[in-house]
């Protein structure tokens, strides 16, 4: 019989193995999974994994990388300085798309007008958005006790329905001809998240991510909150001896997890998107969870784990087109992700022990 036994330390070799285990099992489940969608997995497999980088349309998904990349990394840069001292933020998806409206609010009122200070507004609108949506489960849990997983997650709908309502109403292009959905921010060059440099899928959301890496390093290593941030996740009764605020912590964690999400949220609805619309969000906030956790909750595991993660939205979207795979296919690919990282993880603290069967 096998039985699993506590380690006395967490084993720091899993910590490093689990996401490259966690990733081979998902090639092989996923392979099964499209085996029994009657395509060849291999063939499945490497269109995920492969022709995105080395295809003969590899000059043209290569740059998509970097776009699908950079909201993912920016959301679950902030979402790991929650989960690290046990904060849960589960709405981030929420937090997107207020930051998103936000933004691109703001850009709209000043149309048709030009000017530079413009886009920045925009970007300071985004921020604040996703960080006031973020505050409300951060209020209740430290007024109220609440939970702020329920919280956050039950505010994402609101969000959602909140996107409708603009889409179809306050922000909807008065020359639309009827349809929902705003003006196109690419027409607008004063609140056009443009590519930096042309061809490469560089832009500010991009180089905001990169940034967001950084400081977020920088802070959990050398800066005495992220030492409070660790601390209480790893022991939070001595995190409350060391003078630890838990209330303070919770604010700050989900108020900048916030911040980060609307960021993400106006430099798509202002770069890739362009348009605020009914289906805008596309499950970044969701996605990035499991960006968080690939990467270990490190800001450079993150960032690799990111661009992992884009890579299989590159890859599904290719094997949607020529291999018609339907896309709950491979949301469930992405998903089996998570679910494989998660039961992996458990080697980390446990070890198996084979344990022998007592005889009556």
């Amino acid at each position: 019989m096998l039985r699993l036994e506590k380690r006395p330390q967490p084993s720091q070799l899993w910590t490093y193995l689990t996401p490259l285990v966690a990733v081979i099992a998902t090639m092989i489940a996923g392979g099964a999974l499209f085996a029994f969608l009657g395509e060849d997995p291999l063939v499945a497999i490497r269109t995920i994994f492969w022709d995105p980088l080395f295809s003969e349309f590899a000059f043209y998904y290569r740059p998509q990388l970097l776009v699908k990349g950079a909201p993912l990394v920016l959301i679950a840069i902030g979402l790991s300085l929650g989960f690290r001292a046990g904060i849960w933020n589960i709405g981030a998806e929420g937090q997107y798309i207020v930051g998103a409206l936000c933004g691109a609010g703001v850009g709209l009122a000043f149309y048709p007008i030009e000017g530079w200070y413009i886009f920045p507004l925009m970007v300071l609108a985004g921020a604040v958005g996703g960080m006031v949506w973020a505050m409300i489960p951060a209020v209740l849990k430290v007024r109220f006790g609440t939970n702020e997983i329920l919280v956050s997650l039950m505010l994402v709908y609101v969000a959602e329905q909140l996107l409708a309502s603009m889409s179809l109403g306050l922000l909807k292009n008065p020359q639309g001809f009827g349809f929902p959905g705003s003006r196109n921010l690419q027409q607008y060059a004063s609140a056009h998240n443009a590519e930096l440099i042309a061809g490469t899928g560089m832009h500010w959301g991009v180089v905001a991510a990169f940034i967001a890496v950084i400081f977020s390093y920088i802070l959990l290593n050398r800066h005495m909150l992220g030492f409070h941030i660790r601390l209480t996740g790893q022991a939070p009764r001595a995190a409350r001896f060391a003078g630890v605020v838990p209330a303070r912590l919770i604010l700050i964690c989900l108020g900048a997890s916030g911040a980060l999400a609307g960021l993400a949220g106006l430099f798509e609805v202002a770069g890739p998107s362009g348009q605020v619309s009914i289906n805008f969000n596309t499950g970044y906030g969701f996605t990035a969870i499991i960006v968080a956790f690939l990467g270990r909750l490190h800001p450079v595991g993150i960032l690799l784990a990111g661009g992992l993660m884009a890579l299989t939205y590159i890859g599904g979207e290719i094997a949607q087109s020529n291999l018609g795979l339907p896309s709950a296919a491979i949301q469930l690919f992405q998903g089996m992700l998570l679910f494989f990282l998660l039961a992996v993880d458990v080697l980390t603290n446990y070890r198996i022990r084979l344990k022998q069967r007592e005889v009556a």
